[in-house]
């Protein structure tokens, strides 16, 4: 679990090397300007920080973009598991709305964004990554898939309708790196 999460660091710093001419040059022109010039060091982002507007979307950046996910986002945000969620994947993430967060016993999702919780959230959002692309279309009755967190969710199918752990997949939308399952409930590791 840990050799993945570095390697999605890895190939993330790998991106911000390639980009630090940019940056460089945006310090310098700033400098030019009349503003207060940063340092090369203030200025380095992760692979979230890289603007690409002629690509499509990656998970992130549509799970941003939802109202129905503002939950999933900061707990995404909160881990900082941004820039990893970022990253060329492919992922898999099964996405519990917002609503799929307030079934949750009250003050569960305050307790888990505190920072001593941290490695706790971290499990739970885990658990709803997978690496790799998977689509409902190819998906099995029965199938297990082992998410980054070590834990295994299992796939049914009822009456045309694909379920992981239960709760129904409402909704898939592809992205640039992955795919995003929309669902109903938070998926707590068993």
């Amino acid at each position: 679990m840990k050799t993945f999460i570095t390697c999605v660091v890895l190939a993330g710093s790998v991106g911000l090397f390639s980009c630090s001419s940019q940056t460089e040059n945006k310090s310098e022109n700033t400098a030019d300007n009349g503003a207060e010039a940063t340092s090369p060091a203030q200025a380095v982002v992760g692979q979230s920080g890289v603007i690409d507007e002629s690509s499509s979307p990656n998970i992130v950046q549509v799970a941003v973009g939802s109202k129905d996910h503002t939950t999933l986002v900061a707990a995404v945000k909160a881990a900082s598991l941004v820039d990893a969620l970022s990253n060329a994947g492919p992922f898999t993430v099964f996405a519990p709305t917002n609503a799929a967060f307030d079934k949750l016993p009250a003050g569960t999702v305050e307790g888990l964004l505190k920072p001593e919780k941290l490695e706790a959230l971290k499990g739970i959002l885990e658990y709803h990554t997978y690496v790799g692309v998977l689509k409902t279309d190819y998906m099995q009755d029965g199938q297990e898939f082992e998410m980054v967190s070590g834990g295994k969710v299992k796939i049914t199918k009822k009456d045309n309708k694909v379920f992981v752990n239960g709760s129904e997949i409402i909704a898939s939308i592809p992205t640039s790196n992955g795919i995003i399952h929309v669902i109903g409930d938070v998926l707590l590791p068993k």
